[in-house]
Parts: structure tokens; C-alpha cells; sequence
């Protein structure tokens, strides 16, 4: 096992090299020049010349690449274009916020998409499983700003229960946190719910058709533990991989979500240097980004040998 997480552990350092080549050299061979939006409208050939030396994108894109990439191995993410500031330093005053937002969304999601899975699944056919399935579709159907605008009218507007936009930080008052991060967590983990829940049925049914599972009841084992010691266990190696690779629908969702409920995160950043042509600071959350999928994966494999005992490395 220790042999097995070594070597996944250092296969995941070419996979990020590769990330790192790849969000260069799309941003450097995307449209616009930053020196010409820094110089502004009525600059000339001269100014514009001169900000391009100081940026260092006079020199070959071999040069800059390398340069780039000696200074993202120091921890240095370079200098933001619009406001002067280090990324490093912009990226830590909005991690925070998304992190914890990523956390909650996952919770939600995972606690309640698969014991609706299991039932669904147990109850194949019948009235709770078509609620169920209805309810998954619908989730995964619906776009999440529309969701969001939805729960913003009801929840915000119409009962008053929760603050309509805005953050506030865990550390500084928790209960103002629960207010403002549960509309934006539903919102997006009713995507991520419908995922899990539509593969824990799936995988759920195939489980309970085994003979092992016919077994256990003709032993007179009760149903709650068939469900879930016998069958849940078994069919948790498919449901797990479905939750890392959901990741990617929740990076995409938090960019939306973060907008419509103006939580100043990593996804409002990317907005603004994406409108603001900032190239650092679009490289940076890419990366973060990118980084962050790539952990997340490697834990998902890691977990596979402790659902099932006969997987071993």
C-alpha cells in the first residue's frame, strides 16, 4: 500500500508540468495584449513597447515560459497587471470563502444524494424511486444561476430567512456565515446531488441483483443492514469516483454561483481578471484550480482499497 500511494503521489508531478505548459501557452496564444490594455487607449507604439519590456513579453515565448515557470516552482505567481499586488497575496484573501463554500456544497450533497440513491434503488419501480429520479433529472436539467436567482427570490426576498448576496467569514461571526453560505450551497449542490444520486441508484441495483445479497436475506439478516453493510459497502468504488470527478461540474458551478451571490472568492477573481485581460491572475486560479482536481483525484484512488478489501497494490 505505502509502495502504491508513492508512486501515485509521484505520478501526479508530470500531470501537473503538463497542466502548467498547458495554461501557458493557451493564454499566451489567446487574443490581446496586455501591454496595449496597461497603456490604455490613447498610448502610442512607444509607451506600449515599453510596457512589453517591462513585462518581459518582448522575449521569445521559450524565455518567458521558462521564466514563468522558475518563479511558480519559488511559489512566486507573479504580479497581478491591475492592481500591482502579488497573486499569491490576492489568491489568500480569497481562498477562503471558496473553500469553505467547495466544503459545504459537498456535504449537502453527499449526506443526502446517497441515501436517496439507496432508496430509490430499493424501491425500484415504485412511486419513491420515480420522486427520486424526477428530482435528479431536474437538478441536473436546471442551469445554477437560474436555480440560484430562484432561491434568491423565495428564500431572500419572499420569506426573509437569508441575506440576498454577500459574504461573511466563519472566523468573524459563524451564524452569519451559516445565513449567507446555505442559499449558494444548495444551489450548488442540487447539481452535485443529482449526479451522486443517479449513480448511487445504478450502482445500487446491480449490487442487490448478486446472489451474495439473495444470500444474506434468506439468512434473515434485517434490510437496513443488507442496504447498507452488504450492498452500500460494495457499490461505494463507482459512487466515490463519481464524487472526484463531480469536482469538475462544482468548479464550474462555483464560478456561476459566486457572481449571482457576489461571495468574493476564487470564482468572482477569475471574473474580473478574465474582463481585466489580468494574464497572472487568470494563470494563477487556473492553476489552483487544476492543482486542487488533480489532489482531489489522487485521494479518490487512495480510497478505493478501503471499500474494497479485495483491491490491493
Amino acid at each position: 500500500m505505502l509502495a502504491y500511494v508513492i508512486r501515485r503521489v509521484l505520478a501526479t508531478i508530470p500531470i501537473m508540468g503538463i497542466v502548467a505548459v498547458f495554461v501557458f501557452l493557451m493564454l499566451h496564444m489567446s487574443p490581446g495584449d496586455p501591454a496595449v490594455i496597461i497603456a490604455g487607449d490613447f498610448a502610442g507604439p512607444e509607451e506600449v513597447e515599453e510596457i512589453r519590456r517591462q513585462l518581459g513579453l518582448h522575449q521569445p515565448l521559450i524565455v518567458q515560459f521558462g521564466s514563468w515557470l522558475g518563479s511558480l516552482l519559488q511559489g512566486d505567481l507573479g504580479t497581478s497587471i491591475y492592481s500591482g499586488l502579488p497573486v499569491t497575496r490576492l489568491i489568500g484573501q480569497r481562498v477562503e470563502p471558496t473553500l469553505l463554500l467547495t466544503l459545504c456544497t459537498i456535504a449537502i450533497a453527499v449526506t443526502c444524494a446517497i441515501p436517496l440513491g439507496v432508496i430509490a434503488a430499493w424501491k425500484a419501480g415504485g412511486w419513491l424511486d420515480r420522486i427520486v429520479m424526477a428530482f435528479a433529472v431536474m437538478g441536473f436539467s436546471m442551469p445554477v444561476f437560474v436555480l440560484g436567482y430562484f432561491l434568491i427570490a423565495g428564500g431572500s426576498m419572499q420569506l426573509g430567512w437569508f441575506p440576498v448576496q454577500g459574504y461573511t467569514s466563519l472566523f468573524v461571526n459563524p451564524w452569519e456565515f451559516l445565513l449567507h453560505i446555505t442559499l449558494p450551497a444548495i444551489t450548488l449542490g442540487v447539481v452535485y446531488m443529482a449526479l451522486i444520486a443517479r449513480m448511487t441508484r445504478a450502482t445500487m441495483l446491480e449490487v442487490l441483483n448478486e446472489d451474495y445479497i439473495r444470500t444474506a436475506y434468506a439468512k434473515g439478516v434485517p434490510t437496513h443492514k443488507v442496504l447498507i453493510k452488504h450492498a452500500l459497502k460494495n457499490a461505494m468504488v463507482p459512487i466515490v469516483t463519481t464524487i472526484g470527478l463531480g469536482v469538475a461540474l462544482l468548479i464550474g458551478g462555483v464560478v456561476v454561483t459566486e457572481s449571482v451571490f457576489a461571495i468574493p472568492g476564487l470564482g468572482r477573481l477569475t471574473v474580473d481578471a478574465v474582463l481585466r485581460t489580468d494574464y497572472p491572475v487568470i494563470q494563477a486560479v487556473i492553476l489552483v484550480f487544476s492543482f486542487a482536481y488533480v489532489l482531489l483525484n489522487l485521494l479518490v484512488d487512495l480510497s478505493y482499497v478501503l471499500f474494497d478489501p479485495r483491491i490491493r497494490y
